[in-house]
């Protein structure tokens, strides 16, 4: 046995039992960290796509396109903000909730409305996709692209990691 290992306390004594050898607080201060990294990827995109969305309406080519193209735009738009609020909800949540001890509650949290502002983003970029295909080609190969694209989307920011993670780690 290393002397890592060795001098590793046992289980119960507040420390991670597996892999870092950190106390709760230790661990919370580091996934909250890491999760503001993840949230600062995915707000950008957010931010960028929403603050595009905005100007759409106040172009001359929005008061030609149709009822339909004009309803994936209003949901666009609806499913932008949610996941704007989703993904800068974590920041509001840790300023208000900030000196209470409860940073491991927090992190909880943060995750899950990081986790939903992510499956938002996912409906924003798709009904954003589906707006401008529809408009730019008027083709029929449009849902196509599209679900090839949410396809896309999907293997990168579900599967593979759920795959990873099922496949690389131990049960607990």
């Amino acid at each position: 046995m290393d002397e890592r290992h060795a001098a590793a306390p046992p289980d119960g004594a507040g420390r991670a039992d597996r892999g870092r050898h950190e106390t709760a607080e230790e661990r919370a201060d580091r996934q909250w960290q890491e999760l503001m990294q993840e949230i600062r990827v995915a707000q950008t995109g957010v931010q960028i796509l929403f603050g595009f969305l905005l100007t759409v309406a106040f172009t001359q080519h929005f008061q030609q396109l149709s009822d339909t193209d004009r309803s994936i735009y209003v949901a666009t738009v609806v499913v932008g903000s949610l996941a704007a609020g989703a993904l800068i909800g974590p920041v509001s949540f840790h300023r208000i909730v900030s000196g209470r001890r409860i940073k491991p509650q927090a992190v909880v949290w943060a995750a899950r409305l990081t986790f939903t502002g992510i499956v938002l983003l996912l409906a924003t970029f798709t009904s954003a996709l589906l707006l401008v295909l529809r408009v730019a080609t008027h083709g029929v190969l449009v849902p196509c692209l599209v679900g090839g694209v949410v396809a896309w989307y999907v293997l990168c920011w579900f599967v593979l990691p759920l795959w990873a993670r099922e496949r690389h780690t131990d049960e607990e």
